[in-house]
């Protein structure tokens, strides 16, 4: 089966946050479950990409960047996203077709902007998807903390369809890469 890794919006400004934004809930052990995520990707080839919101840090700049704690392989492809959606206006799409993608491995940020975007958009356009719930992350809001919208989201999108392609949530240290979806179909 072919797969990919996409790794959303994992920028410096969004992880650590800056005057305009706060940063992420349990940012080391996020940055290292991607780490790790990427390290099982890069051992089993396959494909990586980078996603980066130019909304942030006004798309330019060290803060824009993909934050300098994640290991970033030579051969991973880096798209920029002007939507909350990966998928809206970049060659994602495209670029999974292309190397007849069926199931992707979704990691980043924030939880209940683009990664939930991202996962119900990727079963939208014929992926199945595995969420990694503890590589995950967002900020606290005025209504609830980050861990109880990153709790909600994996319990929402665990199981999430329409009814051709879905998703399930699985943590970093499951073989993430070993889709299970067809046990439940």
């Amino acid at each position: 089966m072919n797969q990919a890794l996409l790794v959303i919006d994992s920028q410096l400004t969004l992880i650590e946050g800056d005057s305009q934004e706060r940063g992420v809930y349990n940012k080391e052990e996020l940055l290292r479950k991607i780490n790790l995520v990427i390290e099982k990707a890069v051992g089993l080839d396959i494909p990586i990409v980078f996603v980066r919101d130019t909304s942030v840090s006004g798309g330019e700049g060290e803060g824009f960047q993909v934050h300098p704690a994640i290991h970033i392989p030579d051969d991973a492809e880096i798209f920029n996203k002007s939507a909350t959606s990966s998928f809206y206006h970049t060659p994602l799409l495209k670029f999974l077709q292309e190397r007849g993608s069926e199931h992707l491995v979704i990691v980043g940020c924030k939880t209940e902007y683009c990664i939930d975007t991202a996962v119900r958009m990727a079963t939208v356009n014929g992926f199945d998807v595995t969420l990694v719930g503890d590589a995950h992350s967002t900020a606290d809001t005025p209504i609830l903390s980050a861990a109880q919208i990153i709790q909600h989201h994996n319990r929402v999108l665990n199981g999430y369809d329409n009814d051709d392609h879905f998703s399930l949530v699985r943590n970093s240290d499951e073989d993430v890469f070993q889709p299970t979806h067809n046990n439940y179909r």
